[in-house]
């Protein structure tokens, strides 16, 4: 980023401007840098009172995100609350359709909101940025629905923009690879479930752990179908015979009737593929 320290700055004069923060968490690089910034801001004459990071826990997140945003947040100098969201518990969210993640948003805003009247805050922020305006994120509409504001993409700042300005401040994260939750991987209209989140998870740290990759999905695909999603340097040698045995050997076990390798490769959102496009038809 060619000017950094003034960008910094417009955003701490954005941030202020809201008062007193709680941002919406996830020990990702967009959230963080937000927490960064908004801690910052706090403290800058005249001070604002200090703000909180608020992380929902619930059978989507992946293992060891919450050690992992727990760690970061110590880093940043913020206050970590955890806070346990039910959204596998409503019909909308199970159903998994298309509009999912509102559901998701919706109840962690309205359960960061429920700490309104103990922590005083004045308003949410979360970590969207300008790039995730062009995706399907039907999280937005929930976002829109509780006055949650969006520094970042209020500034104009693209993915690329926040990881520069994370790397400038030496955040572990500014380099961390997207880690959505795990809901994503099952595919549209199959129910969400957490026998299928742990699966899910458990097929991924058993694929990292074997293959010594660090980016990859497994897509729960119908009729318990598991779809390799790997960088394509890695393909070959993943369907090596010996490796390959061994992978579908190990998911197998763990109640996939099926397992198949993407030859497309790794591809953060590939579920969402075309659908961004038809929404704006």
């Amino acid at each position: 980023m060619p000017d950094a320290p003034f960008e910094i700055a417009r955003l701490h004069n954005l941030i202020r401007q809201y008062g007193q923060a709680a941002i919406a968490y996830s020990g990702g690089v967009d959230s963080a840098l937000v927490a960064k910034l908004a801690v910052d801001a706090a403290r800058l004459s005249p001070p604002l009172p200090e703000p909180i990071a608020v992380m929902a826990v619930s059978p989507s997140l992946a293992r060891g995100e919450l050690e992992a945003a727990t760690k970061l947040a110590g880093e940043i100098g913020i206050e970590l609350v955890t806070i346990e969201t039910q959204e596998t518990s409503l019909p909308g969210y199970r159903q998994n359709g298309i509009d999912r993640c509102y559901y998701c948003k919706s109840t962690l805003y309205s359960t960061i909101e429920r700490l309104r009247s103990t922590r005083n805050f004045d308003v949410v922020l979360n970590g969207t940025n300008a790039d995730d305006l062009g995706d399907h994120r039907p999280g937005l509409v929930a976002a829109r629905e509780f006055e949650v504001r969006s520094p970042l993409a209020e500034a104009g700042l693209r993915k690329q923009d926040v990881r520069e300005l994370a790397c400038y401040f030496g955040l572990s994260v500014w380099d961390k690879p997207a880690t959505p939750c795990l809901s994503s991987r099952i595919v549209y209209g199959l129910e969400v479930t957490p026998q299928r989140l742990s699966r899910v998870d458990e097929a991924e740290a058993f694929l990292k752990k074997r293959t010594g990759l660090t980016v990859l999905r497994v897509r729960h695909l119908q009729n318990d179908e598991a779809s390799l999603e790997v960088p394509l340097d890695a393909v070959e040698r993943v369907q090596s015979p010996a490796l390959w045995d061994e992978i579908e050997t190990g998911l197998k076990s763990l109640g996939f009737q099926t397992v198949t390798l993407d030859a497309k490769g790794f591809r953060s959102g590939s579920l969402n593929e075309g659908i961004a496009a038809k929404m704006r038809q």
